[in-house]
């Protein structure tokens, strides 16, 4: 038998093995592949999805960072700015407070010094009063110690008086 030139029993049982084998291979072979390609492309593809969502999650995760941190250094500015502005009232208002007390200090001071200097000129008054009344009661004691003298300065005084 020469295998160059195929007999035709040869060729009838290797188309019939050739079906048998095709037959067998799309029943149990190629529906399961194709299955698993099948599925396995729909993992892929699922795969894929998921991490298209996981990438655009992240992406709107960082835009709400992102805003989150603007607006808390929006928030830390205004309340920076809140505090510093607080700060210069509380300044001011204890600077007015401190030149109102002192402004209050210096009057009383005034007030106490004008009182005691009254006082005092009061006191002078007083003194020098008290010693004139003193000096002339001795120069007039001197001047009239006889009766006489005394009734000619009463009578020239009364002259010197008009009545209303």
């Amino acid at each position: 038998m020469d295998l160059v030139t195929p007999s035709i029993g040869l060729v009838f049982w290797t188309t019939v093995t050739f079906f048998f084998l095709f037959i067998l291979l799309r029943v149990f072979a190629w529906k399961p592949i194709v299955s698993a390609l099948n599925e396995r492309e729909r993992s892929i593809e699922d795969a894929l999805n998921a991490a298209d969502k996981a990438k655009e999650e992240l992406t709107r995760l960082n835009q709400e960072s992102d805003k989150l941190l603007k607006d808390a250094r929006l928030e830390r500015d205004k309340i920076l700015k809140e505090a510093k502005t607080l700060g210069d009232n509380l300044i001011a208002e204890a600077k007015h407070n401190a030149q109102t007390e002192g402004a209050k200090m210096i009057a009383k001071a005034h007030d106490e010094i004008n009182a005691q200097k009254n006082a005092a000129l009061a006191e002078v008054k007083n003194q020098v009063a008290s010693l004139s009344i003193d000096i002339a009661e001795k120069i007039l004691r001197k001047k009239f110690e006889n009766a006489g003298e005394q009734q000619t300065l009463v009578a020239e005084l009364l002259k010197d008086v008009k009545l209303n």
